[in-house]
Formats: structure tokens, C-alpha cells, sequence
């Protein structure tokens, strides 16, 4: 049984992926739009062979939903604690310096993050 509890953290991934195609299609990306069917063709029939469509459309989703939300706190930990102050009129290097920052070292940052919490060398 489907739990509503579970419907809001899905509504952002299927509402990303949806629109990703909508812009592939209606921009006329087609290479584009060929690459990511192809993903999804691979998927599908990788795991579909395992998996009823209920239980794979289950762990798509699971999926997308851990790897948006693992997105959203490595890039948004290194990007938002910077002010930026468009009327100090600094060039690019300076500008991208403020914002944003580099997350403290450490053995679990560095597996988490990918190394991204280095975002200033980044």
C-alpha cells in the first residue's frame, strides 16, 4: 500500500524529470533527448528483468529522491552561506570567491561530499 506521507519528497524528482524532457523536446535537443532515453531504456531493462514494474518504479524513484536530496545539501552547504554585493562591481574570480566557501575536511565530508566541499578549488 502507498503511503501519502511518501508523496511530497517524490513530486520534486518526477516533476524534474517530466520538465527535463518537456524542455529536451520542445528546445529540439535531440541528441540530448537521445542520451536520456537511453538511460531509461537501460534502466528498465536492467532491472526489469529482476524487478515487477511496481517494485522497480519503487526503487527509481527512492533513488532520484536520495540522489536530489544528496545534490541539494552538497551544493547548497558550499553556496549560500556567502553574501555577494552586485554593486561592488568585481571581476568573475573575486565575485565566485564570495560566493562561495569550502566545508571543514574530514573523512566523512570528503566520502559525502566527493570531495566537493573543496568547492573553492572546485
Amino acid at each position: 500500500e502507498f503511503s501519502l506521507t511518501a508523496l511530497p519528497p517524490l513530486l520534486f524528482p518526477t516533476y524534474f524529470q517530466c520538465h527535463t524532457f518537456y524542455i529536451a523536446y520542445t528546445k529540439r535537443y535531440w541528441v540530448d533527448l537521445a542520451w536520456m532515453l537511453t538511460f531509461y531504456i537501460r534502466f528498465f531493462f536492467t532491472y526489469g528483468s529482476f524487478l515487477e514494474i511496481k517494485t522497480l518504479l519503487a526503487y527509481f524513484f527512492i533513488c532520484r529522491m536520495l540522489s536530489s536530496s544528496w545534490f541539494v545539501w552538497v551544493s547548497q552547504m558550499n553556496h549560500i552561506p556567502m553574501d555577494i554585493y552586485y554593486d561592488n562591481n568585481l571581476d568573475w574570480v573575486s565575485t565566485q570567491l564570495q560566493a562561495t566557501c569550502n566545508v571543514e575536511q574530514s573523512l566523512f565530508n570528503d566520502w559525502f561530499t566527493g570531495h566537493l566541499n573543496f568547492q573553492i578549488e572546485h
